[in-house]
């Protein structure tokens, strides 16, 4: 199980989080800190987090100082910025100061799953050990991109586009988007958007299910690169 810390000063955010956390298979909320304070005291009274969803605005201190003082007492706990704060200088300190993924508030629970999924695929690849080639630090850096895709048409959302795709890549067959609705918790109308964008693009390849009457169901499959 990966071990998580949730700190948030609103306590009810920190509730709604542990409960996001807890939905995530192979994740398991081991504590709740609701100050700089508190956040440093569990962090020594719980050794074996993994890690760390940390807010920014804290009543005590800010959420980067507590992570500096976690380096400092020789912590070495992942953490990933939930915050509402979205100044390209605290971003910037964050990345400096080795924060994974950033998240800004407010997100809804598909947000918060791309990013914990993303983790675990990271803590998957790295501990095999072991010496990489190019191509797997390649892979390894990129295991906690926000989006796979980066050149999303206005109007669409990163996160999603992150999760049909996830979707697309862990099926064992064509989907259609009816299917995608139902794995991800968006609408049809919103899956088959994000469906078509792929296609276009070339990640996904459509394909049509014929039936005994009426028009052919469209169904999608993601298209493996080398």
């Amino acid at each position: 199980m990966i071990e998580v810390l949730v700190v948030d000063d609103d306590t009810r955010v920190a509730r709604v989080n542990a409960a996001y956390v807890e939905k995530m298979p192979g994740f398991h909320v081991a504590g709740q800190a609701h100050s700089a304070a508190e956040a440093l005291r569990r962090l020594e009274a719980l050794p074996h987090l993994d890690l760390v969803l940390m807010d920014h605005y804290l009543p005590d201190d800010t959420g980067l100082a507590v992570v500096q003082e976690m380096r400092r007492r020789g912590h070495q706990t992942d953490v990933i910025m939930v915050t509402a704060a979205r100044d390209i200088s605290t971003v910037q300190a964050a990345m400096r100061q080795g924060a994974l993924q950033y998240l800004v508030k407010p997100f809804a629970f598909a947000g918060l799953r791309a990013k914990l999924e993303a983790y675990a695929n990271l803590r998957r690849t790295l501990d095999g050990g072991g010496e990489a080639e190019q191509a797997e630090v390649d892979r390894i850096f990129g295991a906690l991109s926000a989006s796979a895709e980066p050149d999303l048409p206005k109007g669409h959302s990163p996160t999603t586009a992150e999760l049909v795709r996830r979707v697309l890549v862990n099926a064992d067959g064509p989907l259609s988007a009816q299917e995608i609705a139902e794995r991800t918790g968006l609408s049809r109308q919103t899956a088959q958007r994000y469906l078509k964008f792929l296609e276009r693009t070339g990640r996904a390849r459509l394909t049509l299910k014929y039936g005994d009457a009426g028009r052919p169901e469209h169904r999608y499959i993601w298209v493996t690169r080398a």
